[in-house]
């Protein structure tokens, strides 16, 4: 009788066992098909640079080039004739920060992307950012560099931590992904006041003075531009008790042309009397460069 009752129960053992097998299985088998399908929607370098760039409309219509760039000209694994290469150039001349031997092909993280997107948004205009910094529980997995990105786009609500605050730094961006974090920089951009960047160069220009003769000291004045389109002139010089104070503007850029953006160096020349001091005075409005 003994025997008969054991049996049953050994059996029922046996299933149940056997069935706990089976559904350890079932979700072992089921966490991997979502990690191969993670992976087989994640972005390669070339699709992320693109929908960033289609993504946020950047272009550069409005620099003339001495010379049409090319892809090659800014990295060495990019192909000008690739269907992105002028993607890849748009980006890096719209500030992406994009590594000079980036591999189109290769997959991209999150960290990446959060990188070259930040980048993007920070080209598109001047914001200012609270000086807060969010606890993200894997930070020792954020590169050297990209925590800052990462940083201000929590705090601009374009990515978010899971509610473990973890980031997931070095997990393959998806397209959905991608497409998510595109769509809220750009109601970012939309619901955000951007400052008026502080172009002006005025107090910027500096002044040397030279000895020309014994009795005439050469005076320059000179300022870095973004570009040639900037032009400087001296307008005046008030002479008092051994003081020659140079007076300037700073002539603006034709605003229906078109110029390189090539670090310039603008230079003024004046002279005076030898035993004269000279130093810069007060700065006059800007002008329409008429040069």
């Amino acid at each position: 009788m003994r025997n008969l009752m054991k049996k049953p129960l050994i059996l029922l053992m046996l299933i149940a066992i056997f069935s706990m097998g089976i559904s350890g299985s079932a979700f072992a088998h089921k966490g991997n098909n979502q990690s191969k399908q993670n992976e087989k929607d994640s972005l390669n370098a070339a699709t992320a640079v693109t929908m960033i760039v289609k993504g946020l409309d950047l272009n550069i219509d409005n620099i003339k080039f001495i010379k049409k760039p090319e892809a090659s000209d800014y990295f060495t694994k990019v192909k000008n004739d690739s269907s992105y290469a002028e993607y890849f150039i748009i980006a890096q001349i719209n500030g992406l920060g994009i590594p000079k031997d980036i591999n189109p092909s290769a997959k991209i993280t999150r960290e990446q992307f959060a990188k070259w997107l930040f980048g993007a948004l920070s080209h598109k205009g001047n914001y200012s950012w609270i000086e807060i910094f969010q606890s993200v529980s894997d930070a020792d997995q954020v590169t050297n560099g990209y925590m800052d990105s990462i940083q201000k786009l929590l705090i601009a609500k374009i990515v978010s931590l899971d509610s473990k605050q973890r980031f997931y730094p070095k997990s393959y961006i998806t397209r959905a992904g991608a497409d998510d974090m595109i769509s809220k920089t750009l109601k970012f951009i939309k619901n955000t006041k951007s400052e008026t960047p502080d172009t002006s160069v005025l107090n910027q220009v500096k002044i040397t003075s030279d000895k020309e003769t014994d009795s005439v000291t050469r005076v320059m004045l000179s300022v870095l531009v973004p570009h040639s389109g900037f032009g400087l002139e001296i307008t005046g010089i008030q002479f008092s008790k051994g003081v020659a104070t140079i007076q300037y503007r700073v002539l603006e850029p034709d605003p229906d042309n078109m110029y390189s953006q090539v670090i310039t160096e603008l230079k003024a020349v004046t002279y005076i009397p030898s035993d004269y001091k000279a130093v810069l005075g007060t700065v006059q409005p800007t002008a329409p460069f008429q040069g």
